[in-house]
This record gives C-alpha cells, structure tokens and sequence, in this order.
C-alpha cells in the first residue's frame, strides 16, 4: 500500500469552503481512478495548514494516477485560497485501527527522520510500540508512512476527541522519544489537527 500527501497552506477563512469541496467533489472523484483506496483530510484551523491523503494499492497505482490527480488537487489549493500545494510520496509501512474515528476526531502527527539504512529497523520499533499507543486514551488508530528514498517517517495517532488528544501529550512525548531513539531516528515536528475528512479503506498493516 502506498499514498500521497498533499499540503496546503490555505487561508484560514476559505477553510470550511475547501473541506466542503474534498468531502463533495475530490473524494467522489478520486474514487473513480483505479487503485485509490480513501483519502483523508488534517486541517489546522489556527495556522491554516491543511493536508490530504490518499491511499493506493500498489505504487504503480499511485503513479499513473498523477495526471488524473493533478487538476483535481490544483482546483482544491484553490478552494482553499492557497498556493502551490506540496506533494509527498509514502509506503504506508503499518496501520492500526480500534474503531472508526467518530465525529470531533484529532490527530497528532509526527514527522521523523531515519537514515534510509535504518527504515526496516524503525518500522519493527513502531509496530513493537502499537500496544502501548494503543493505550493512550481516546486512541482510534496509527499509522506509519515512511519514505526509505529520502530517509522520512511519518506518524499518524488518531483519538476520538481533541480532548482525548490533549490529555494524551505527555505520555505520547514519552513513546515518541523512545520510538526515536530505537529507531535511530530524530523527531523533527510535531504537530496535531483536525480530522476533517475521514475515508480511508486502507487494511489492517500492524
């Protein structure tokens, strides 16, 4: 399984606009390109940082998507009121889902980075760890996207409520310390959103 994220600076006051537009027209959309699998959405309405997944069956889905894509996610910079959206490309290395993220849903993410030598070894720590994320309260689910070509890692810890979130940092500051360290990585960002779009079919990869 592989994705895409898609980043955009929007204008805060265009951000209930452009969710409306993923949930209503790039959604139903993408789901007609062959191999794509759900798309989610992270809003941070302070800063105006919002980010779009997709998810495919294979990379060679997710590749010959681009063309299809590319207006599709240009039209939704757009309705955001940003600019030139940034465009990553992942393996998803590990999912974990409890149950499905109700309405209100926050997610932390964090951003890592691991020597490309040591993305094996920082996927076993992850996975090893998923008891203990699972622990955290209000926990949804993880996931771990990696990218061994530029040595980045991206952890994705869902909870149920944005108090659920908040109650959670200091243990999670914990885990993530550890899953660094472990890993032979280093964090890099930290940074915790809104689950505006939740449509993500993709396995369990735990």
């Amino acid at each position: 399984m592989h994705a895409r994220s898609t980043t955009i600076q929007a204008q805060v006051s265009s951000i209930d606009a452009g969710i409306a537009h993923v949930r209503d027209e790039v959604l139903p959309a993408l789901m007609n390109v062959p191999g794509c699998v759900g798309l989610s959405l992270l809003v941070d309405r302070q800063t105006g940082r919002c980010i779009a997944t997709t998810a495919w069956d294979s990379e060679s889905a997710m590749r010959a998507s681009e063309g299809q894509v590319r207006p599709v996610r240009d039209q939704a910079a757009q309705m955001f009121g940003g600019g030139t959206a940034q465009v990553d490309e992942w393996e998803i290395a590990a999912l974990h889902r409890d149950h499905q993220t109700p309405d209100g849903a926050c997610a932390r993410v964090t951003w890592l980075d691991v020597p490309p030598a040591d993305a094996d070894r920082g996927i076993d720590v992850f996975r090893s760890m998923l008891p203990t994320i699972e622990m955290l309260q209000g926990f949804c689910s993880a996931s771990l996207l990696v990218n061994r070509t530029y040595g980045r890692a991206v952890v994705s810890v869902t909870f149920d409520s944005r108090e659920a979130m908040e109650r959670t940092r200091a243990q999670a500051s914990g885990i993530r310390s550890s899953v660094a360290e472990q890993a032979g990585g280093a964090v890099g960002e930290v940074a915790e959103f809104e689950l505006a779009v939740a449509h993500l079919r993709v396995p369990e990869m735990a």
